[in-house]
């Protein structure tokens, strides 16, 4: 299995494919745009994206993507996330001018770069790229907001750890794959769904789970683009596409919804057990 991922080896998107699949190959890319493209062009078996965090909330960008690429999503994965502050050798917190890292981290990491005087944040296109760019340009002005492993693979130290605003953070990742083919048995369903622009209409397609004792994990809006003030809604469903209950409400769904489209039917992410 080749997993790819966006960003540079060390980043918390390449730990979250090897939580899927210790064994897997990762699969570096520059964007998840890239992502996408390199498994439908079959040169990744799967790809790994996140897609909220405890802290930051949603990643909207890739429910846009999961939309645009028929790629079914076939599995996701929990990651625990610690974001650390590292630096080059002999940097010191006085000597800081500049903070380097994804937005998402810097938003996960708010009230302590806020306690940072004089400090500019910068966003940058990934976590483990940013510690990168410390490494090879030997900025001993700057600093990185970044993993361990990042500051391992390059030669960096952990000026602080632990630097996030709340110590419960979890990023959610989900994996995509050319064939909806599972480790498990599916019990989460992904769909997309427009609904008419008339009074009542989202409470009636919601009504077709509530009716069925279906419960949605997660509900999102994403603005439909040339269709200003209309949405796509993304749920994620607490059942098997396949279980009767669910196909039944999917197609009392479409019977007045203009779209409805299932992303995947997939196993809902489980802790592996101590030894595994």
């Amino acid at each position: 299995m080749r997993i790819a991922f966006q960003g540079a080896p060390g980043a918390y998107s390449e730990a979250a494919g090897l939580r899927f699949k210790p064994s897997a190959e990762p699969m570096p890319c520059k964007s998840f745009e890239e992502v996408f493209t390199v498994v439908q062009d079959k040169k990744a078996t799967h790809g790994i994206v996140p897609i909220e965090n405890t802290i930051g909330g949603t990643i909207r960008r890739n429910y846009d993507l999961l939309l645009r690429h028929e790629l079914p999503i076939v599995g996701e994965v929990h990651l625990p996330v610690i974001h650390n502050l590292v630096v080059l050798e002999g940097t010191t917190l006085k000597d800081i001018k500049r903070v380097y890292s994804h937005p998402q981290a810097l938003a996960q990491c708010e009230r302590f770069l806020l306690g940072l005087e004089g400090v500019e944040v910068i966003a940058n296109y990934d976590t483990a790229g940013s510690a990168k760019m410390i490494s090879e340009s030997n900025l001993r002005d700057a600093a990185a907001i970044a993993s361990n492993r990042s500051a391992e693979v390059f030669g960096l130290s952990i000026l602080k750890s632990g630097v996030q605003d709340f110590s419960e953070n979890i990023t959610r990742f989900l994996v995509v794959s050319r064939e909806a083919l599972t480790q498990g048995k599916a019990d989460k369903t992904t769909i997309a769904f427009t609904v008419p622009n008339e009074p009542g209409a989202l409470f009636k397609a919601l009504s077709v789970f509530t009716l069925r004792n279906i419960d949605l994990g997660k509900l999102e809006s994403r603005p439909i683009p040339a269709r200003p003030w209309e949405y796509l809604f993304f749920a994620d469903l607490k059942t098997d596409r396949e279980d009767s209950r669910c196909a039944r409400a999917l197609m009392h769904l479409a019977e007045f919804a203009p779209l409805v489209r299932t992303l995947g039917s997939y196993p809902s992410w489980k802790e592996p057990e101590l030894g595994e």
